[in-house]
C-alpha cells in the first residue's frame, strides 16, 4: 500500500529510495546510506568533510574543512589545487596518468589508477640496513599471474638471463631461486632469469619511482643532497618510528642554510587513507604524491621530481655462476693496480669485459691456498648491504684470485687523506659512522668476529656508501671468544688490551677498534696514538691511558664519551654493535628539526 501511494503521488518511496541508494552507493558508504534512510537530514547536500573528488573511477582528494563544496567537478578542483588548475587543464590528467613509457609511447601500466594502490606495505624494521623481503613465493599449479614491472635498466650476464629496460614488464614463471626469478618478458616473449630486486610488483607502490622502502633518514639526505638533484627532489620511505606511517624527505634551499632536505610525517588514516596536514587527506600515497606535486599545499616547495634510486646490489656475476665457487680466470681482465692488502695485491678490473670487478691476489708463499679460500668462503656466505659483496675465486693456478664487488673511491683511510673526504661535512661522518656500525652489527648478530677493523678495511663508493671489507683475519665463532695460533700478528694500535695480552678476540673487541675507527673518522685520517710507537701504546693502555679529545677537529663531547665507553678496560661493558649502530642512525645534529609542519 505504502509503494502503491507513492507511486500514485508520483515520487519515490522510502523502499524505492532505499534500493536506489544501493544501486549508486561507491565502497566504503554503507554506513552514510544507512543513516540517510532513518535521518531527514541526510538526505541534504553532504557536508564539506563528506566530500570527495573523484577521477577516473577513484576518489583522489578528501577535505575536512569548513568551506562549502560546489557541486561540479572543476570547482572541486580548484578548491583542492588552488592557484595550480584551470578548467579543462589536461596536464592535471596527463600527470594523473603517469609518464609515458618510451617503447613505443604508451602509457606505463603501473600508473594506472587503482583504489587499493599502494595500500598494503611490508615495513623494515627501522634503523637496520636490511634487503628488501621478497613477497610470497608462487604455489605449484597457482593460476594466477603474477606481474612484475622494471625499476632499472640490466644488461643480460650470460645466455640464461634477460635484459630488460626500466618500465618494462614481466610475468613471474618460478621465483623460489634465492637471487634470481624465472621470468618472461610481454613485449620480446623471451623467457629467462633475472635478479629479484631490480623489479617490484606491478602497480604496488613499490613500482613508484619516488618510493625507496630501505632506506633510513640520513641515507635519504645523502641521496637527495647530490649535487644534480634540483629543488623539490623528493622520496617518499617508511617511518622508522611507526610501523604503518611513511615519511617524505624533499630537497630544500633558503639562503641562510644553502641546500638541506627537510622531512614530513605521513600519518595513516583508520579508513586506509594518509595525510600530512589534518586538513588534506588522502585515500592512497600515489594520490597524495600526486596533489603535492600540482601544489605545495603548505610544504616547503611542490614536488619536482622523484630522487634517482641507485641501483641495488647483484650478488653473483651471473645467473649460472650463483651456485659455482670457482671462474676462469682468463674471463678476468686486469686494468690497474689499487693498493695491496694484507696477503698481496688488489687491481681493479672487468670480468668479461663488462662487469666492473676488484680482484685481491695472493702472494706466493704467504699463506695455504686453504686458509686464504677459507677467507673467502667466509665474505661468500654473508651477505649484507654494508659488507663488500664476494662474487668469485681463481685457486687452480698461482697467484690465486679473490674477485670482488668494486668500490670506486677507496679506502676510507686514503679516502680521508687524499680524496674528496677531506671536504666531508660533519653530518657525512656521522652517516659513514652508521654505515659501519650497521654492518658490524650484522657480523655480531652472525657471530663472526673482524680482528682487523679499521678505516682501512672500510671501503667507500658512490653517495659515500660505506661498506666493510678484508676478511682476512676473521673467524666463524661458536663461542664469544677466539684465541689465534701463537705468533699471529695484528694491529697494535687497533687491538683490544686482552687481545694484545691475552689473546683473546671477541666481539667486544671489535667495539674496541670501532672506537679507534671513530678517531680516526673525525680527525679525517689521523694516525691513532700520534708520536707513540707500539710498544709505548700497549704500557700506557695498560696503565689507564686513552687517546684525549681532539683540539685541531669538531668533535661534540658526547661522541668522544662513546669512544672512551668502547675503549672501556672491562670488555662487556662495553656497548654493543646494535646500540651504536641505533646511536648513529638517530643521531640528531643541533640545526636539525627532527620533522616539519606544513604551513598554512
Amino acid at each position: 500500500l505504502i509503494e502503491a501511494e507513492a507511486q500514485g503521488r508520483g515520487r519515490r518511496s522510502p523502499l524505492a529510495n532505499e534500493k536506489k541508494k544501493k544501486k549508486t552507493s561507491i565502497p566504503n558508504r554503507e554506513a552514510q546510506s544507512a543513516a540517510a534512510s532513518s535521518n531527514p537530514a541526510a538526505n541534504q547536500s553532504p557536508s564539506h568533510s563528506q566530500c570527495r573528488i573523484l577521477h577516473f573511477g577513484f576518489p583522489l582528494f578528501t577535505t575536512m574543512g569548513n568551506k562549502c563544496c560546489s557541486k561540479r567537478q572543476d570547482q572541486e578542483l580548484a578548491l583542492a589545487y588552488p592557484g595550480g588548475y584551470k578548467k579543462g587543464d589536461s596536464s592535471f590528467n596527463s600527470n594523473l596518468s603517469g609518464p609515458k613509457h618510451n617503447n613505443g609511447g604508451s602509457i606505463d601500466s603501473r600508473y594506472t589508477p587503482d583504489p587499493n594502490r599502494g595500500q598494503l606495505i611490508k615495513h623494515p624494521k627501522g634503523g637496520v640496513d636490511i634487503i628488501r623481503p621478497r613477497t610470497t613465493p608462487l604455489l605449484p599449479g597457482h593460476n594466477t599471474r603474477r606481474i612484475v614491472v622494471a625499476l632499472y635498466n640490466y644488461n643480460a650476464r650470460e645466455e640464461t638471463d634477460v635484459s630488460f629496460v626500466k618500465g618494462d614488464r614481466m610475468e613471474v614463471l618460478d621465483d623460489t631461486e634465492s637471487d634470481w626469478w624465472r621470468v618472461v618478458h610481454l613485449k620480446t616473449r623471451q623467457e629467462g632469469l633475472i635478479p629479484w630486486n631490480f623489479v617490484a610488483e606491478d602497480r604496488s607502490v613499490n613500482s613508484e619511482d619516488w618510493f625507496f622502502e630501505n632506506v633510513s633518514r640520513k641515507e635519504a639526505d645523502k641521496l637527495l643532497l647530490a649535487n644534480e638533484n634540483p629543488r623539490g627532489t623528493f622520496l617518499v620511505r617508511p617511518s622508522e618510528h611507526n610501523p604503518n606511517g611513511f615519511s617524505l624527505s624533499v630537497k630544500d634551499w633558503e639562503e641562510s642554510r644553502g641546500y638541506h632536505v627537510k622531512h614530513y610525517k605521513i600519518k595513516p588514516l583508520d579508513n586506509g587513507g594518509y595525510y600530512i596536514a589534518t586538513n588534506q587527506t588522502f585515500p592512497s600515497l600515489p594520490a597524495l604524491v600526486m596533489a603535492y606535486s600540482k601544489n605545495a599545499l603548505g610544504l616547503c616547495h611542490v614536488l619536482s621530481s622523484p630522487c634517482p634510486k641507485p641501483q641495488p646490489q647483484v650478488w653473483d656475476l651471473g645467473p649460472e655462476l650463483r651456485d659455482k665457487w670457482e671462474i676462469n680466470r682468463n674471463e678476468i681482465q686486469l686494468i690497474r693496480k689499487l693498493g695491496h692488502g694484507n696477503f698481496g695485491e688488489v687491481y681493479y678490473g672487468k670480468w668479461r669485459n663488462n662487469i666492473e670487478v676488484a680482484v685481491k691476489t695472493l702472494r706466493e708463499g704467504t699463506m695455504s691456498t686453504q686458509a686464504f679460500l677459507q677467507e673467502a668462503a667466509i665474505m661468500k656466505k654473508f651477505r649484507h648491504s654494508r659488507l663488500v659483496a664476494l662474487y668469485a675465486v681463481c685457486s687452480k693456478e698461482e697467484p690465486i684470485y679473490i674477485v670482488q664487488e668494486y668500490m670506486s673511491k677507496g679506502s676510507l683511510l686514503d679516502f680521508l687523506r687524499t680524496g674528496d673526504g677531506q671536504f666531508l661535512q660533519f653530518e657525512d661522518l656521522i652517516y659513514i659512522a652508521a654505515q659501519v656500525a650497521s654492518g658490524m652489527e650484522y657480523l655480531e648478530l652472525k657471530q663472526l668476529i673482524h680482528r682487523d677493523l679499521a678505516a682501512r678495511n672500510v671501503l667507500i663508493g658512490e653517495n659515500n656508501v660505506a661498506k666493510i671489507c678484508d676478511f682476512g683475519l676473521a673467524r666463524v665463532i661458536a663461542d664469544d671468544e677466539y684465541c689465534p695460533k701463537q705468533g699471529s700478528r695484528f694491529p697494535v694500535k687497533w687491538t683490544a688490551p686482552e687481545a694484545i695480552v691475552y689473546g683473546k678476540f671477541s666481539i667486544k673487541s671489535d667495539v674496541w677498534s670501532y672506537g679507534i675507527l671513530l678517531m680516526e673518522l673525525f680527525t679525517y685520517g689521523q694516525v691513532p696514538y700520534p708520536g707513540m710507537h707500539s710498544r709505548e701504546v700497549i704500557e700506557q693502555i695498560e696503565r689507564g691511558y686513552r687517546m684525549p679529545k681532539p683540539t685541531a677537529h669538531h668533535l661534540p663531547d658526547d661522541i668522544y664519551s662513546l669512544m672512551l665507553k668502547c675503549w672501556d678496560a672491562i670488555p662487556d661493558k662495553r656497548p654493543t654493535f646494535e646500540f651504536l649502530n641505533h646511536y648513529f642512525q638517530n643521531f640528531t645534529i643541533t640545526s636539525e628539526v627532527p620533522y616539519r609542519e606544513v604551513q598554512d
